[in-house]
This record gives C-alpha cells, structure tokens and sequence, in this order.
C-alpha cells in the first residue's frame, strides 16, 4: 500500500531544476552533406537554440554552432526553419543559418577556424531584415528565402518577399517575389525551371484562407508573373512540395480536413508555367489531419520518398507516422513505433525518415525511421523515474448544447503516496495558446512537475483547437473568451461530477491565448479558485489597434469580429476592463521582451487591479525573455511561483 499524504504535499523527483534544464524539443531536422543536422534549446545557455550534426556513420552527435551563437529567426515573431546546408565550394558542407541577435544570414563552415561570414547587409533598423524557410537555388550559387523587412516604427510597417542572397558573400540580394502580404513555403521544383510558394493576406491566418502560386523561373534565375493554382477563400493549403516538375503535392483542407492531394500543371510553359490541369485530386480523403496550423515557417507534414510513396504525419488528436501509398490511397503503419506524437518536421535520405517523436513515456527526440522501425537517433539522459511521470488518458466530454470537448487528463502520480482517507484532490486546467493549437498526449515534465506532487493536470483542447478538422477549429470565430472559456469549465466540472476532483480545488493555467483564457475564466465564471496568467492577451482593443505584431494584428477579425463594427465586443470581453470582477488569486508572468503579448497592457492591468484593492496576486516580469520563457532561471522561477500559489490557495504544504 502507497503511504498517505495530503495532495499537493508528495515529495517528488521532479523539481523545477529539471523541467528547466530539459525545456524544450530538438526540431528542425535535415539530412544534407553525409550528415543529420537538427537544432536543440539550450536553457541553460541563456535559452540560446544549438545546431546539432550527426555524421553518417558516426556514433555521437558535435554542437556545430558554439555559444553565444544563437541559430533562431525572428520572422513573425515565431519564426521558423532558420538554416539549410549548401556545399561548400570543396568535399563537404556549409551551412547558412540566421542569427537572433542581429538577425543576419551567415554562412559557415563546421569546424572551419574562421567565423561564420555575413551573407546580408546589416540592417538600418536593428533587427529589421528577418529571414526564414531557406532552401537552395536552382542554381547552387544563392540562397532563395523569405525576406521580413521592418520599414517603421510601427509593429505594422513590415513587407515581405521573396529573395535571393547570393553564397559568394558579395551581399547583393535581389528580390524575386513581392506577391501577397504574407508568404511560406517557397519551392523550386526540381529542374528548376519553376517556383511554388504559399501566400495569404490580412486579416486572414493561414489556417483561414491560403493560395498556392507557381511562376516560372528563368535561366538567368528571375521569376516570372505568378498564377494561383490552388486555394482561396476557406481553404487553407498548410504545405506544398514537387512530386515531379509537373505536378504538386499540398496538404489542403478543402474536405473540412488537412488531407493530401495533387495539383497536376500543364506541361507547356506558355510563358507562366503555371496552368493547373484540372481539379486538385485527393489522395487520401480521410477524417484525419495531415497537416496542422502554420504558426512558424517551414513546418513539414509530410515529404515524398523515392519510388512515388509519401511519408506523412497524420492522425485525429494525435499524430503518427505512415507511409501513403499515391497510386492507391493506402497507409501503410510503420512495424515497430510506439510513439504518440511526431512534431511536423522530416527529412528524408532515399526511403530512411528522420523526425522527432515522443511517447507518454518518451520526451521527443530525434529518431530514424528505417526498414519499418523506429529508433533514437541519440539516446535520452533524462533520468525521470517511469513511476513519477503521469499516465494520460484521452477523454471527451460534454459540452455546451451538447458539444464535444476534447481533453487529456493526467491523474496525480506520485511514485509511493496516495492521498489522505475522504479527500479529493485538487486539479489544475491547462490552457494551451494558438489558440489553435493542440495539445499532444506525450511525456511533459511540466506537466509531471505538479501530477508527481499529487495535483491532477487535465489540458483540454477547447472548440477552436486543430486536430479535429475545421468545424471543431471554426467553433471559436467571432467567440474567443466564450467557447474556450466553456470547454475549461466543462471540462473541470465534469471532473467534480465524476469525484475524480474537489470542486472547491481547481485552478487554471495557461499562456499567450491560453493566458487569455485563464484570465478570463476567473473574472467571468466562479469555477477556479486561481490562476496562473503567462504573457497574455488581455486588452482585446489594445491588440487590435496596433500592440502587437504584424503577423497577429488582424486575428481578432475571425476570433472576435470585425474592427471597428464590433468595438463594442472588444471591450465588453477584456479582462482589463473588469478588474472588479477578479476576485480569487492569481500569478501573472510577463517576459519584458514580448513583442506578441508586450508587458505594456500587462503592467495597466496590474496598475487597475492595485487600484481598486482587488484579490491576492503576484506580478513577476522577466527582463529578457519574449514570448514563451526560455531560460533556465526563468523556468524554474514560474514553476516554483505557480507551485507556490496552489499551495497557498489549496491548503498543503508543497515539498522541495
């Protein structure tokens, strides 16, 4: 029998130190130059993002990039894909890469003595030349990428393109495409004599409405006029990539679900090179995603392999891995893969797959996947025991007017103790920001940082989440802090209903729009006993009218309604305008660096809750960090905090 212990109290192996150090996941996988490169956060390094390599054939990986370089693009403020392997004039491979401090392309080559050399001019606004999504030119002599330039002072005043910068340093780079305001996804097809990419404009997100356009590339490298042959209004086209030079492959959710399909062009140039040849043709029409939401440049859902198949990650609340068959429309399940979840990043060497993938009882890792298995690349060190982490389980529960809402939820999980005879243990919502995003069931230490101690975690992807086909994801137009709002509640209440939790225990949590749901699920409903408020989104006018950045600042057109004809909806749902109705306790967490959710509605709000005497809270800003934490120090600070405060609201005394 477990020894008994209030919920809350149980000592874990856990701690903040732990979660911190191990904060993030590798992404950004390639295979290029005899070698597997991908990149890794380092927390402990100031939060700095590594680039790793893998030799073919070698048995440990090297850190190609040493501190305090910092291989991370700034392009929409979420950035993206932020390097590619080109050759390196000799036997082996460069790599061209963007770094975050003065977010210039560089060009080095690993375990050269010299320096990584500049390839952009240095900007005239610091920062204000963003680059994202490099792939190699046609040509082998340039680098072809989108181009984010910051013309003013506004948050608005960017425009976009895409470029060409050439590798021979010379920095004389030429625009190819000035085309929509946004831009992903740019494609050379593979005898280079066109060129595919995604656009899309405001106040459209590329989960809305996108279009893909092709133009034909000349051979002196100029790109000719543009002809749209696929998308539009209410269908979002997520990725794109060649199957042959006549003919595209793009994940489109124009069934209601990201599915695959083909969009055949015509093979005479006709000076565009662009004519679609009929509809596009779905090549597994299935309930399912095959895609995902475009929040940062150069995601891949899927990629050809040799002999006509396609790799993709797909699946309904989860994704895994398979191989699609194009010619029948049949998936094919790889024979040994016990992981839940694959990231959207994939790079393929003949028919070997390398992603990175986790499992409820594996963090994502970089992994291989050949001849029907899947193995690490590189052996995880953490040393977690399998007994304190959390055993999710997927769960729907009722919601309003009989909705589904979708949820995982994470029993408490200590290794050796039970809660105390007759008491019911408190839970915590976890909110998660997008707010199209979804949560995965995978191994979280965040998330085992509070189940370890004895708190239940359920983390419920709420009407507007992805995953769950575009209905499930348009049931949030026009009613942000309305239906996310309901999902949590039902969602805990249900927990009460069942007796798995304590009604009078529950808190919520959650950061950017899922800060924005915390917050306004204590100041318009009397269900949480607390919350955790992280770089949120709380004046919904101050959002809209120009305090935050381009990429965002017409979201609220589809999540609220249209500026200014619903003004009035605007400031009736912002939490600052209410400070009267916060009445239980809260954290609020703001790094002062935020340029998506900046810390200057955060302070005011702070400023009116002081003024009228409001509840017990806490306001804690740090300095260097942007949106989302990546610092050791920081980490374990909000844990800590947030730990803190349950203790205090619940009533148990929290071990070390």
């Amino acid at each position: 029998m477990p020894d008994t212990a209030p919920y809350g109290s149980w000592p874990s192996p856990v701690t903040a130190e732990i979660v911190a150090e191990n904060d993030g996941r590798p992404g950004w996988v390639s295979h290029d130059g005899g070698a597997l490169w991908w990149t890794r956060p380092q927390p402990a390094e100031g939060g700095r993002v590594a680039l790793l390599r893998l030799r073919d054939g070698a048995s440990e990986p090297e850190v190609v990039l040493p501190a305090p370089w910092n291989l991370r693009t700034r392009v929409h403020e979420y950035g993206g894909m932020a390097y590619v392997v080109v050759p390196d004039g000799g036997a082996g491979a460069a790599v061209v890469f963007a770094e975050y401090t003065d977010q210039r392309l560089y060009r080095y080559i690993p375990g050269s003595d010299d320096e990584p050399a500049p390839l952009t001019p240095s900007p005239q606004i610091p920062s204000g030349l963003r680059y994202a999504e490099p792939v190699l030119s046609p040509s082998g002599t340039e680098v072809w990428c989108i181009r984010e330039e910051h013309t003013g002072p506004a948050p608005t005043d960017v425009r976009r393109a895409l470029v060409a910068v050439p590798l021979d340093g010379s920095g004389d780079v030429r625009v190819l495409v000035e085309d929509t305001h946004f831009l992903a996804c740019p494609r050379p097809s593979p005898d280079g004599r066109r060129l595919a990419w995604i656009g899309w404009e405001h106040p459209d997100m590329p989960w809305d409405s996108t279009v893909l356009r092709v133009a034909a590339v000349g051979p002196d490298g100029t790109v000719g006029d543009p002809v749209t042959v696929a998308g539009g209004e209410s269908e979002s086209i997520a990725q794109a990539e060649w199957e042959t030079p006549d003919a595209l492959l793009i994940a489109t959710d124009r069934t209601g679900w990201w599915n695959l399909h083909r969009v055949r062009l015509s093979e005479d140039d006709g000076g565009a090179g662009a004519a679609r040849v009929g509809e596009p043709e779905v090549l597994c029409d299935r309930a399912e995603e095959f895609a995902g939401p475009l929040w940062q440049l150069g995601l891949r859902w899927f990629a050809p392999l040799e002999g006509g198949d396609v790799v993709v990650i797909r699946g309904r609340a989860a994704a895994r891995l398979n191989v699609l068959d194009t010619r029948s429309g049949l998936l094919y399940d790889l024979l040994e893969d016990q992981h839940t979840e694959w990231a959207p990043t994939l790079a393929v060497s003949g028919r070997t797959v390398y992603g990175v993938a986790a499992s409820p009882v594996t963090p994502f890792e970089v992994v291989e996947a050949s001849g029907g298995a899947v193995s690490a690349v590189v052996q995880s060190t953490l040393s977690v025991p399998v007994t304190s982490l959390p055993r999710p389980e997927a769960r729907t529960f009722p919601g309003p007017g009989g909705r589904e809402v979708h949820a995982i939820v994470y029993e408490p999980s200590g290794s050796r103790f039970g809660g105390m005879a007759g008491e019911k243990p408190p839970y915590v919502v976890f909110a998660h920001g997008g707010p199209t995003s979804r949560v995965p069931m995978v191994h979280d230490l965040e998330v085992a940082y509070f189940t370890s101690r004895g708190l239940g975690v359920v983390e419920v992807n709420y009407g507007g989440s992805t995953g769950f086909g575009r209905s499930y994801r348009e049931r949030l137009r026009g009613q942000w802090g309305v239906v996310d709002v309901e999902d949590c509640v039902a969602a805990a209440k249900a927990l009460v209903d069942e007796g798995a939790a304590d009604g009078s225990r529950l808190a919520i949590r959650g950061g950017s729009a899922g800060g924005w749901t915390s917050a306004a699920a204590i100041a318009f409903t009397d269900v949480f006993a607390c919350a955790t408020i992280m770089y949120p989104v709380l004046d919904l006018v101050a959002f809209r009218t120009g305090e935050t950045h381009d990429f965002e600042s017409q979201y609220l057109d589809g999540l609220v309604g249209p500026w200014p004809d619903a003004e009035s909806v605007y400031r009736e749902r912002s939490p600052m305008n209410v400070p009267e109705k916060f009445t239980v306790p809260f954290l609020l967490l703001q790094g002062l660096e935020d340029e998506v959710c900046p810390p200057g509605p955060t302070a005011r709000f702070v400023e009116r809750i002081d003024e009228i005497g409001g509840p017990p809270h806490e306001y804690i800003a740090f300095e260097g960090e942007q949106h989302g934490f990546r610092r050791k120090e920081t980490i374990v600070t909000a844990l800590e905090k947030e730990l803190e405060l349950y203790a205090k609201v619940f009533g148990f005394t929290a071990s070390s």
